[in-house]
């Protein structure tokens, strides 16, 4: 796919969550400036038996007829958290952090107050609608800037989001993407600076979402939302676009006091669970107004489906729940059944019929790298993690699509997909296997070598040749993920409790944001 303008691409967003084990206590905020956000009262008042619960003791396997595959997850509260891993490199940290600098002028000089940067030719375009702007980039920013203490651009991002954001649009808005990049990025805002606008703006959001689940027959989502009127389209929804969405609204219900988003969104996950096969497979595609599977291929990791199972690895870790957990450990078992196999001495997931098993093709993503790296299943994360390795050193930067039986490209472009990074951060801090550190430093420096315009960062549209053909487009997710998951993973960043942070598929940190320290603190 070539991208030299503002025209319509790929808008599948990258999906990764961060398992490193929870903390007990709930919510852990971090003030912008000193204003301590764990301290401001939840919007809607009153308490309800229904909010999701932030997780409070490890009592062992929901199920006892069934082996306890997890072992990783929210820890022991008796016992502090400890450290696998080396020091700090902060000379490579710097350097990380002077990259996505180098990314967010671009898109201050060319972009500002657009949704996304077209870097090569100094352009703009929207991502939701044609029509208007919501600042995607910028809310997508916001808590990079405040891990890597670039106040001055927080009280940017504040300054516009406040005076200039507006969700009564009279426009057809993708619920899946509005969640996970909007809800989250404001939830993960007002976690790092109290901005109680934040919480409001991210409430009346998630009102304006709430028809795609309430109007639907089955309580699984329409695909698309209109934001004035509430109008619902889309009723064949892929399954991540269902299942994606129980940490945004977890969390919105915790902050707001207001179970409805919860509620919602384990609706969801509840009627996909009760539609799978007896092989415990689903399918990839499903008709949100009967119930009934439109297509009959289980992809596993591979996009529209992965961040279904990272979700419910999230509602355990989040909010301790055993639905959650024990539906997580029932499909993360008959994947590993009837889906992995090895090719070559690596690792990978066929596609396969969900009713019968039968083959039904061996491509791979690469969102599909970070998967696995959920359930506390280190081993085999990292051995699907070196398949990827395999395909980076053998293309340098990772294309799109592989068909893994010879590790040949079907897709070439490179969309600036986080996951690699992200695998590395979350092997990294389980593990403290220096493999990580020094395969995502060399995911940096591709990132750098072959990525990098004068006006910021760029896909890729072909992988295979020399040099690299490039496109013109900067996603706004590059602002949220790229650089956090590597920043995060050579710093010591103050700001960052690297013992209790969870991060959302859109690398939002939904957990773990701390004040600042006081001048000369430490």
């Amino acid at each position: 796919m070539t991208h030299t303008g503002p025209r319509v691409v790929n808008r599948l967003s990258r999906r990764s969550v961060l398992r490193i084990p929870a903390a007990v206590g709930g919510i852990t905020a971090g003030g912008f400036l000193g204003a301590p956000a764990c301290g401001v009262a939840p919007l809607g008042g009153g308490t309800d038996s229904h909010l999701p619960k932030p997780f409070v003791s490890r009592v062992g396997p929901p199920d006892p007829g069934k082996p306890f595959v997890s072992r990783v997850g929210p820890p022991d509260p008796g016992k502090p958290f400890v450290s696998r891993v080396g020091p700090p490199d902060p000379g490579k940290a710097r350097e990380i952090r002077a990259e996505f600098l180098h990314a967010w002028k671009g898109y201050q000089r060319h972009a500002w107050g657009h949704d996304e940067l077209l870097p090569v030719s100094g352009g703009f375009r929207e991502f939701f609608s044609d029509r208007y702007s919501v600042g995607l980039s910028i809310i997508e920013a916001l808590d990079t800037h405040y891990v890597m203490e670039l106040d001055d651009e927080v009280a940017r991002c504040l300054e516009w989001i406040t005076a200039r954001l507006d969700f009564d649009l009279d426009a057809e808005f993708p619920v899946f993407e509005a969640i996970i990049r909007l809800v989250g990025g404001l939830l993960a805002g007002y976690l790092a600076t109290s901005e109680q606008d934040l919480l409001t703006m991210c409430v009346d959001l998630a009102d304006r979402l709430l028809p795609a689940f309430t109007r639907s027959p089955t309580g699984m989502p329409y695909r698309h939302v209109n934001l004035r009127t509430g109008a619902v389209t889309g009723s064949t929804v892929p399954l991540a676009e269902i299942g994606t969405n129980l940490l945004e609204f977890g969390m919105l219900s915790q902050l707001s006091g207001d179970s409805r988003y919860f509620q919602a969104s384990k609706r969801a996950l509840e009627a996909v669970v009760k539609r799978r096969s007896s092989l415990d497979l689903l399918g990839t595609t499903l008709n949100v107004e009967t119930g009934a599977w439109v297509d009959r291929v289980d992809i596993a990791l591979d996009p529209p489906a992965d961040s279904f199972y990272e979700y419910l690895w999230g509602g355990w870790a989040m909010f301790g729940d055993w639905d959650c957990l024990r539906w997580f450990q029932m499909f993360d078992a008959s994947l590993k059944k009837h889906l992995a196999e090895r090719v070559g001495g690596l690792l990978w997931f066929k596609q396969a019929d969900f009713r019968t098993g039968a083959l039904m093709g061996r491509r791979q993503y690469s969102l599909a790298v970070n998967v696995l790296a959920v359930g506390g299943d280190n081993p085999l994360a990292g051995e699907y993690y070196r398949s990827w390795t395999a395909v980076q050193e053998k293309y340098t930067v990772i294309p799109e699509e592989i068909d893994y039986i010879h590790l040949t490209v079907l897709t070439p472009d490179n969309m600036l997909r986080p996951e690699y990074a992200n695998c590395a951060f979350d092997l990294y801090w389980q593990t403290g296997d220096p493999f990580y550190r020094a395969t995502s430093w060399s995911y940096f420096q591709n990132l750098k070598e072959h990525h990098r315009v004068p006006g910021g960062y760029t896909v890729i549209t072909d992988v295979t040749k020399r040099p690299m053909a490039k496109g013109d487009y900067c996603p706004a997710y590059v602002f949220a993920e790229n650089f956090k998951w590597l920043y995060l993973t050579f710093a010591d960043a103050p700001r960052f409790d690297y013992a209790s942070g969870y991060l959302s598929t859109e690398a939002k940190i939904l957990r773990g944001l701390q004040p600042p320290l006081p001048p000369g603190g430490k």
